[in-house]
């Protein structure tokens, strides 16, 4: 039996730009992102991206942010209007949806205690994976999970 394999050809995508946040603190946010390195892009107030986001009314602040080795970027958005209808800031890890963002970090106890001071708490505990990984979870600024994972060796 002939197996297919994937090929780029017809491949529409050329990489992944960002993942968006809403938080309802920007600013706590966005600090305690910077806290964990990454690098502030920019900052911008938006109108006028109700078609785009099938609302209507849309008026937000957003904060784009990037990781040290500028492959990564993260949208923080506070929107003022309209009003959000439903939000589960504390949802546990295994509740369907974009759970958590993972970094890999150097000193991961230096890490944890400089985020601990912006309000984050450890989900579970910080363990070790064979000989490979230092690992944990983060809950951060409006209830976001962030994994953080040092490699060893």
């Amino acid at each position: 039996m002939e197996r297919s394999v994937p090929t780029l050809r017809g491949m529409s995508i050329q990489r992944m730009d960002h993942v968006g946040v809403v938080v309802d603190d920007l600013a706590a946010a966005t600090a305690f992102f910077i806290e964990l390195g990454l690098e502030l892009e920019g900052e911008a107030s938006v109108e006028g991206t109700d078609r785009i986001v099938g609302l209507d009314g849309v008026r937000a602040d957003i904060a784009f942010l990037r990781t040290p080795d500028g492959h990564g970027r993260l949208e923080l958005t506070k929107f003022h209007t309209p009003t959000a209808t439903s939000a589960e800031p504390n949802a546990p890890a295994n509740t369907p949806g974009i759970r958590h963002l993972t970094f890999a970090v150097e000193d991961i106890e230096d890490v944890l205690a400089r985020l601990r001071a912006h309000g984050a708490k450890l989900v579970g505990a910080l363990e070790q994976y064979e000989d490979s990984y230092r690992l944990c979870y983060v809950r951060g600024p409006q209830g976001i999970i962030i994994e953080l994972a040092e490699q060893l060796g």
